[in-house]
């Protein structure tokens, strides 16, 4: 399975936080599934940590890059096709963040890993 996962997903993964849900705990562990982080994460990262909203991440945000591999993952570019498929979006959901996550599952297939119940109105495969 190729997994998605929303920004409090991975940081809750990396930081070990029991918020993240055993199910969502157990597909991340799984070395049969591709884990994907997106751009548009590490953005969000950077800009909540820059704001003050994010202080505990520190480290992660000091080499994201490293902070991603480290943990088998990999990359998840954001193309113009995703940036066209996240602002066509219908529906009153206004997180850029959050819409381009919901793109990019879509456009590439991929199980989005979110608490985020929004994001079923959307038809993108949830998991947690």
């Amino acid at each position: 399975m190729k997994l998605l996962l929303d920004t409090h997903a991975f940081l809750w993964w990396v930081v070990g936080d029991h918020a993240l849900s055993a199910a969502a705990s157990r597909a991340i562990a799984d070395e049969d599934n591709t884990i994907f982080i997106s751009a548009a994460s590490a953005w969000e990262i950077t800009t909540k940590y820059r704001l003050g909203k994010l202080p505990g991440v520190a480290a992660i945000v000091a080499d994201l890059d490293a902070a991603i591999s480290d943990q088998g993952f990999s990359g998840l570019a954001v193309s113009v096709r995703h940036g066209q498929a996240a602002g066509a979006l219908p529906g009153p959901h206004r997180d850029p963040f959050d819409r381009m996550l919901i793109a990019q599952a879509m456009l590439d297939q991929l199980v989005l890993v979110s608490n985020e119940r929004p994001f079923d109105s959307y038809g993108v495969a949830r998991l947690w």
